[in-house]
């Protein structure tokens, strides 16, 4: 019962990579870039499991950004040429690649990695991968003309990639989609229907994660506009409670989202975030523990797990650790409350 992770990123060391930033220069070249990763994987599932944690991930370290690290094994796609593009509906521009020809997998994606985590902890494993209609709000098309047939092309090919990881002994694979919260209609017309094709044929546990974005100023002001109540959510999971997709994922701490929203994902598993990623304020384990409790109105204990709000790569190091602390003590205090009812 309410078995903790997180997201997936977590803050690149700084002799890994640029500190502080969602799309950081790696800091070292060739072998030497491949052992830093290698290192800082393992720094991370050592401090995920120290933390507590019962599922743990890569933290995301080999990858300098969670769409871009999977393009980069993806032949028709162009690197050299990036342009300057809004993604998530204008919210923020950034310097994205090219879709010139058809795509291919130049082989495999996050074998390294994966194989790498699962060689070094006994702990259930979790892996990411970027979910296809986020894929296609982060490139400029210059070759299939068609946002649904370029998602469902992205689709196949993640497919391949999360079957190989399901081979390499992971539990639990993650598709991230933040676009739905942008593009709630056609999400619910052909976004989820590409998230199924990329998770067919999966025996593992399927998950996706959708939420209102990194703690980087862009989505913080965003997030603002919102009003009162963020009621995204309303639209986009009765299509997902029908879905095949085994567990949701989405952000709850410090948000504006109505908490009766969860009983839309009746039958899945619900990932609620309980640790706020925009704020380097600690949570304590009472805040966690009584956001738990306010979940579990909506959300059957068995079926709650507690989580953070989304990734923390941006963040400090130092806070990152002590926020995977608060959400496993809080967790715990959560589960020692509801035994002494």
């Amino acid at each position: 019962m309410f078995e903790t992770s997180i997201v997936g990123s977590l803050p690149k060391p700084a002799w890994l990579a640029e500190t502080n930033k969602l799309w950081p220069k790696w800091a070292a070249e060739g072998d030497a870039l491949i052992q830093a990763k290698a290192d800082a994987t393992l720094l991370w599932i050592k401090a995920q499991e120290d933390a507590g944690l019962d599922i743990v991930c890569d933290g995301e370290q080999s990858r300098q950004h969670f769409v871009h690290g999977f393009l980069e094994q993806v032949e028709g796609i162009d690197f050299d040429n990036k342009v300057k593009m809004g993604i998530r509906d204008n919210r923020y521009d950034a310097m994205v690649p090219q879709v010139v020809s058809k795509l291919r997998m130049k082989g495999r994606v996050h074998a390294f990695e994966a194989q790498l985590a699962r060689a070094h902890t006994k702990k259930k494993l979790k892996f990411t991968l970027p979910g296809p209609m986020t894929i296609v709000d982060t490139v400029a098309d210059r070759f299939y003309g068609d946002k649904v047939k370029l998602a469902f092309a992205f689709a196949e090919l993640l497919n391949q990639e999360a079957l190989a990881l399901q081979a390499d002994g992971v539990d639990v694979i993650q598709f991230d989609e933040p676009a739905f919260n942008v593009y709630m209609k056609d999400a619910d017309d052909w976004g989820v229907k590409a998230l199924e094709r990329a998770a067919q044929g999966l025996t593992c546990r399927s998950a996706v994660h959708i939420c209102y974005g990194y703690g980087i100023r862009a989505n913080t002001d965003w997030k603002s506009t919102l009003g009162e109540e963020w009621r995204q959510y309303e639209l986009v999971f009765p299509a997902l409670a029908k879905s095949r997709i085994d567990q949701v994922s989405l952000e709850c701490m410090h948000s504006h989202v109505p908490l009766e929203l969860l009983k839309l994902l009746k039958g899945k598993d619900v990932l609620v975030g309980v640790i706020d990623v925009a704020s380097d304020v600690v949570e304590t384990p009472a805040e966690v523990a009584d956001a738990i409790a306010q979940a579990l109105q909506f959300v059957p204990k068995e079926r709650l797990f507690p989580c953070t709000n989304c990734g923390m790569a941006p963040m400090p190091r130092e806070v990152a650790e002590r926020k995977l602390q608060a959400l496993a003590e809080g967790t715990k205090l959560a589960k020692e409350r509801l035994a002494s009812r």
